[in-house]
């Protein structure tokens, strides 16, 4: 650590303005009074005005294109700010875990939120970590299940940063298509819970032989239910769905947090390899840190090291 002291600077206008995100400001708020508990400057900007800071902190990633918002905007002039100036920037986003825990645990990044663009914090993980979110949240390493009947295909939103300008109609047809090139297993299509037009253009899909829709209101948990395998771009289903056991195969293993356990060639759909996680689950928990963790400035003593 070259700095003595780091300031910190949280910007509140980086979350989208209504009262159903005031949990995501309180968040930032938390943190802060974390950094000044770990004895470092934490400050709070309440305005969409740069402040100079050795590290800023921001709620949500800036999406690359078509996203005019003004909070997007202001993520994005946040993050060439930072990078210009050669600081580092902050992202809390959902954490890895959301299929069975929601609200106690928060995921964290320097400067990126994929694996190939950011930093997680991982470099020597704590597997006192790990245990300590298994025990939290009841969330365990199941044995790689070698049963089950349907190919689960996991959507996800059209237009997220995450999939980028991968339109994602195009990208189940092409998905489906490799699939079938390698199975006859059914295919259920679970699209993503939060694209709220995601039944309507999915249709287009839908027809295809021998793939269905899950039901509406499902869980992935509801979805995995006598699943052979799953499939995903690049998202978090592919995460939970190797932590309970499903072997998976996604499509950009360059920006999937799951690629290190993923299968990517479909031709190995009905023999999927089914590599040790222990390692993988215990770089993924570091990124991860609930909010006891944050109000103590534990969590910000571990970042501080990659500052």
């Amino acid at each position: 650590m070259g700095k003595d002291k780091v300031k910190f600077v949280a910007y509140l206008s980086s979350v989208p303005p209504s009262k159903k995100n005031q949990h995501k400001s309180d968040l930032l708020k938390r943190f802060v009074g974390g950094v000044q508990a770990a004895g470092d400057e934490g400050v709070i900007s309440s305005t969409p005005v740069l402040v100079n800071a050795d590290v800023a902190f921001i709620q949500g990633w800036p999406h690359a294109t078509g996203k005019t918002a003004p909070h997007n905007l202001f993520r994005k002039a946040v993050h060439n700010y930072q990078k210009s100036n050669s600081n580092r920037l902050l992202v809390v986003d959902s954490n890895l875990f959301n299929y069975r825990e929601k609200n106690e645990y928060s995921r964290y990044s320097f400067d990126g939120v994929f694996p190939n663009t950011g930093t997680y914090f991982w470099d020597n993980p704590d597997p006192a970590h790990w245990q300590s979110i298994s025990r939290n949240t009841g969330i365990i390493l199941k044995d790689w299940r070698q049963n089950g009947k349907h190919i689960l295909v996991c959507l996800q939103r059209n237009g997220g940063w995450s999939m980028g300008t991968y339109d994602i109609v195009d990208w189940a047809k092409k998905t489906i298509a490799k699939i079938q090139q390698a199975t006859d297993r059914p295919i259920i299509l679970r699209p993503h819970p939060g694209d709220k037009s995601a039944r309507q253009y999915i249709s287009d899909v839908s027809y295809l032989h021998n793939v269905k829709i899950s039901e509406l209101g499902s869980t992935l948990m509801d979805d995995l239910k006598d699943c052979w395998a799953v499939v995903n771009h690049n998202s978090s289903p592919a995460v939970g769905s190797a932590i309970e056991g499903y072997p998976i195969f996604v499509t950009d293993p360059e920006k999937s947090q799951a690629a290190a356990v993923a299968n990517t060639d479909f031709r190995l759909i009905e023999n999927p390899a089914m590599p040790d996680r222990q390692a993988w689950i215990e770089r993924i928990a570091m990124c991860h840190w609930s909010h006891k963790e944050i109000i103590s400035g534990e969590a910000w003593r571990h970042m501080r090291t990659y500052v």
